[in-house]
């Protein structure tokens, strides 16, 4: 068995599965009220709290929603089950438990600003917020593409079919599994088979190449959305997380822009890794190719306000909150893209002008920002 990060073993051999039995582990921090407030809304700073604190943030979420109380939840397994939620989630640059946290922290907030307590079951609650938590769990740092292209054991095991969301998917059952970390273990059968498939279903949901097909099917059900259609909730539970995965760039500026520089260096690590073992490269992860506002304007006109605007279609509250934030930063990426581009026709034109067009480009930035 090779020891490069995405040829693993896989994750039975994972000494981290094996649940902490010291817990209460972290101290329990007592959230201040300002804390609980910020924590619904779609502006709060994820790059304030250390690990700790986030897991005392997660734990508040699920008393909070009621489903602590509604399922039965021991507190002391919730804690142990966020402790192993943590250790099952790698230090890559971007697919990490900061990552993890911001992804639930945005459902949380959903949940709250488009009052989906008074829409869904208290059972479709615990799967969105579950499968927040778990969408990238063991994620290695490296995609699907390249999963599927050097014929990786996640590959294999799962014949090309989104490798890694089916890993996720795994990791996070072989967590439920222990009977210690298990949080479902005071629910009925039937409950836990509706729970386990809902988790399922939502974190397979993740993989981007599903994008177009399931945002499709989201805007056919549009017209005569039917929240007592199984199927019609299947689907916006689906949209719900893509929204929630991709939704960085809804969040104020100074706290979405540090995510592009995490996201670029993962990528960037997979294009050079590509590049010495002669594998396809895709242009958006080449080093030589991809800049900050190029990464961003496509995915965002392409990706992330189509899919939502057609959110707010059925969620008005969405417009002013997170909409709006989307076409901000689309305007902001569009004028740096303009000055890198006004940058390098001066500099190609004047050469040895260069530094001064740098520091200029440099002082226009910033000043954006302020």
């Amino acid at each position: 068995m090779t020891s490069c990060p995405c040829k693993y073993s896989f994750i039975d051999e994972n000494k981290k599965l094996t649940p902490r039995r010291d817990v209460p582990s972290y101290p329990k921090y007592m959230l201040s009220q300002e804390t609980i407030e910020a924590l619904r809304k779609p502006t709060f700073d994820v790059w304030l709290w250390e690990p700790n604190e986030m897991l005392s943030c997660l734990e508040h979420m699920y008393h909070d929603l009621g489903l602590v109380k509604d399922f039965n939840i021991n507190p002391i397994t919730l804690k142990r089950w966020l402790l192993c939620i943590h250790d099952n989630y790698r230090n890559n640059p971007f697919h990490n438990f900061r990552h993890c946290f911001c992804v639930t922290q945005m459902m949380y907030s959903m949940i709250s600003l488009c009052n989906l307590q008074e829409k869904f079951s208290q059972v479709d609650i615990l799967i969105l917020m579950t499968a927040a938590v778990c969408h990238d769990l063991d994620h290695p740092g490296y995609n699907n593409t390249y999963q599927i292209n050097a014929r990786t054991e996640l590959a294999v095991r799962y014949n090309d079919i989104s490798p890694l969301e089916n890993h996720h998917c795994a990791v996070a059952f072989q967590i439920i599994a222990q009977p210690e970390c298990n949080i479902f273990s005071n629910v009925t059968q039937e409950q836990f088979k509706r729970i386990r498939q809902g988790i399922i279903t939502l974190i397979l949901a993740t993989d981007m190449a599903r994008h177009a097909e399931i945002l499709d099917s989201f805007k056919e059900k549009m017209d005569h959305f039917d929240y007592s259609n199984e199927e019609h909730v299947t689907c916006l539970k689906m949209v719900l997380i893509k929204c929630c995965d991709i939704s960085n760039e809804v969040r104020p500026m100074e706290v979405a822009e540090p995510w592009v520089d995490c996201l670029l260096e993962e990528y960037f690590m997979q294009s050079d890794r590509e590049k010495s073992e002669g594998l396809p490269v895709a242009p958006f992860m080449d080093r030589d190719k991809v800049t900050k506002p190029t990464a961003q304007i496509g995915f965002l006109k392409f990706v992330l306000i189509p899919m939502f605007e057609t959110v707010t279609k059925l969620f008005p509250e969405v417009d002013e909150v997170m909409l709006q934030p989307l076409w901000e930063s689309r305007d902001r990426y569009e004028e740096l893209k303009q000055l890198d581009d006004a940058m390098k026709e001066a500099s190609y034109t004047y050469p040895e002008l260069s530094d001064i067009f740098q520091s200029n480009i440099k002082f226009a930035q910033k000043f954006s920002e302020e």
